[in-house]
């Protein structure tokens, strides 16, 4: 059976950035009730009292902030270390029979290079390498007949460590990228392991996004 509170959330679930802001009490809730009121009707199949949609408002956003001050705020107060790494290049290539040879190669190469970046995933149906720009001479030569779909240079990487309960937690990666689309931070890449994460992003916003993710520890 419909009731009025979980339409409203489900509303409210369907838009993000609304959610958020609910959650930090920074909504007029008489205001957005109204704004509301036409699609919750339609939903109801009646009409739907706007005193009834501001009071489950105001338990839905009691209820976001407990979930979030006493799940998430614990998990982000404790990341851990934070390292930055500039000049960057990404190379998007299709996947192919011969691209897992040539990544042996090119890994065994750079092994003779100090203090180079490298880290690579694998899609369905195409393969990223993420390199430090000195060597990219390197994913030339070895991939040199392999099917280049991207190349982006310019990037830096920010690599942060979660403490090992995040994994238990739902909604840490969800606040974290909901803080940086906030600040209209273009993501290019995200590469993740357990208990740590790696975003890849322009230089030119990665002073802005290594602020955003520090001050998550102040929240």
């Amino acid at each position: 059976m419909k009731t009025v509170s979980s339409i409203v959330e489900n509303y409210i679930k369907t838009k993000p950035f609304l959610l958020s802001a609910l959650s930090q009490g920074i909504i007029n809730l008489t205001s957005l009730s109204r704004n509301m009121m036409i699609e919750l009707d339609s939903e109801f199949g009646k009409e739907v009292k706007q005193g009834a949609i501001v009071m489950a408002l105001k338990r839905l956003s009691v209820d976001l902030d407990f979930r979030l001050n006493h799940k998430i705020v614990k998990v982000l107060k404790n990341l851990g270390e934070i390292t930055v790494r500039s000049s960057l290049s990404d190379y998007a290539f299709a996947v192919s029979d011969t691209i897992f040879n040539n990544q042996v190669e090119l890994i065994s190469e750079i092994n003779n290079y100090s203090e180079i970046f490298y880290t690579s995933s694998r899609g369905v149906s195409e393969t990223n390498i993420i390199v430090s720009e000195s060597v990219g001479h390197l994913v030339d030569k070895y991939f040199a007949n392999e099917k280049l779909i991207q190349k982006l240079d310019n990037l830096a990487s920010i690599t942060v460590k979660l403490p090992n309960d995040n994994v238990v937690i739902p909604g840490i990666y969800y606040f974290i990228f909901q803080r940086l689309a906030w600040e209209g931070i273009i993501i290019n890449e995200v590469i993740s392991t357990s208990n740590e994460f790696t975003i890849l992003v322009s230089e030119e916003v990665v002073d802005v996004a290594f602020r955003v993710i520090k001050d998550l520890k102040s929240l």
